[in-house]
């Protein structure tokens, strides 16, 4: 079976949450006879057709860019080729210009669409393309939520629900990095035994604000790893409230991310807002067997991580409450250790790839008859 993964860019041009997704499924289906192809827009093309870890990239230059949605005009002929030669065509939504491939082309192959997440922020411009976007999620064949939390708290896949089902993203930890004696003994020189960490894009939903806040006066490291759109901006906070225990460390190589991994004491994860559905870097705390801190916002956050279970579950946009929670742990090595165990324990019963790569070849052999 050949199935054509649709969504806006892809590895190694961005490196999100849903890029990290479509490449753990593409090579966990990989392993059980399905062949993935991914179709993206890239602002620049060195090659249009590379291979990603064992399976083919196809992409088209973007032509401009809308509410940080990519359109194409190139892309139309090509998703038509790809697609006539795909068993099932995958979307991954967000992705409104993905809504208007799936009509435009008129493909007429079986097809389902991964809801990653609501559309939150663009508010004026959702009012004009909701109509586009129920009639997309009415004619694909099935709808995957990844999360049970997201999928009873989304209005739209309320709507939606008769051909709706749950499929949460999975993580294969042998697919990362192999760490190095030389690098552990580097990050842990440098930060010492225990210290919290954040890993992710600095988005405007990812309330590092609020952790800086939180952090006022504190003492213990926090290491924030990532770049993005806002960060200098809560440099200049930190640097404001003079909070020195914040290192942000920017963009790092694969093997420093799970060295960081790997050391940390505690993985904290402050996002706010709905805009974050489910959290892969915060699943990579549980999958290292991490202490987590997470926020309430009805998403997969709390599917993930379990209130006084797997860590700390604290009211969203609540400076106060997330110090609480960071000092308590610190406070408490043993609990701290104990939800750890139990992180990584949820993490194999529910997150592996295998599961869900085993669950997404059960679903595309019974659309594709």
């Amino acid at each position: 079976m050949k199935v054509l993964h649709v969504f806006k860019t892809y590895l190694p041009d961005t490196v999100g949450g849903v890029e990290q997704a479509i490449n753990q499924l593409a090579i966990g289906t990989g392993i059980l006879g399905v062949t993935s192809e991914v179709f993206a827009l890239s602002p620049n093309i060195l090659e249009k057709t590379t291979m990603v870890c064992g399976y083919k990239v196809h992409r088209c230059r973007s032509s401009f860019e809308i509410a940080s949605s990519p359109f194409s005009l190139s892309a139309f002929p090509k998703f038509r080729q790809l697609s006539q030669e795909a068993d099932l065509i995958h979307y991954h939504f967000p992705y409104p210009f993905g809504d208007i491939l799936h009509f435009a082309t008129a493909i007429k192959k079986p097809s389902l669409v991964t809801y990653h997440s609501d559309i939150v922020k663009q508010k004026h411009l959702l009012k004009l393309y909701r109509p586009l976007q129920e009639l997309f999620l009415r004619s694909v064949d099935h709808i995957v939520a990844t999360s049970s939390n997201y999928q009873s708290s989304s209005n739209v896949l309320l709507r939606f629900k008769n051909k709706t089902s749950v499929i949460p993203i999975g993580l294969d930890k042998a697919t990362y990095t192999v760490t190095s004696t030389e690098k552990l003994n580097f990050w842990r020189k440098k930060f010492g035994p225990r210290f919290f960490l954040f890993i992710g894009v600095i988005r405007y939903y990812k309330g590092l604000h609020i952790l800086i806040n939180a952090a006022l006066n504190s003492d213990y490291p926090i290491v924030i790893v990532g770049s993005g759109p806002i960060e200098a901006e809560l440099k200049e906070q930190a640097e404001k409230l003079e909070v020195r225990n914040i290192h942000f460390l920017g963009f790092l190589p694969d093997e420093d991310k799970v060295v960081l991994l790997e050391l940390c004491y505690a993985f904290v994860f402050p996002s706010h807002l709905r805009s974050e559905a489910f959290g892969i870097s915060l699943l990579e705390g549980a999958m290292y067997g991490k202490p987590l801190i997470s926020c309430e916002i009805d998403t997969g956050t709390s599917y993930i991580n379990i209130d006084k279970t797997t860590g700390l579950v604290v009211p969203p946009s609540d400076s106060v409450a997330l110090r609480e929670a960071m000092d308590y742990l610190w406070h408490n090595p043993k609990e701290a250790a104990s939800m750890g165990d139990q992180a990584k324990k949820r993490f194999e019963e529910l997150f592996t790839a295998e599961k869900m790569a085993s669950s997404y070849v059960d679903l595309y052999q019974n659309l594709v008859v």
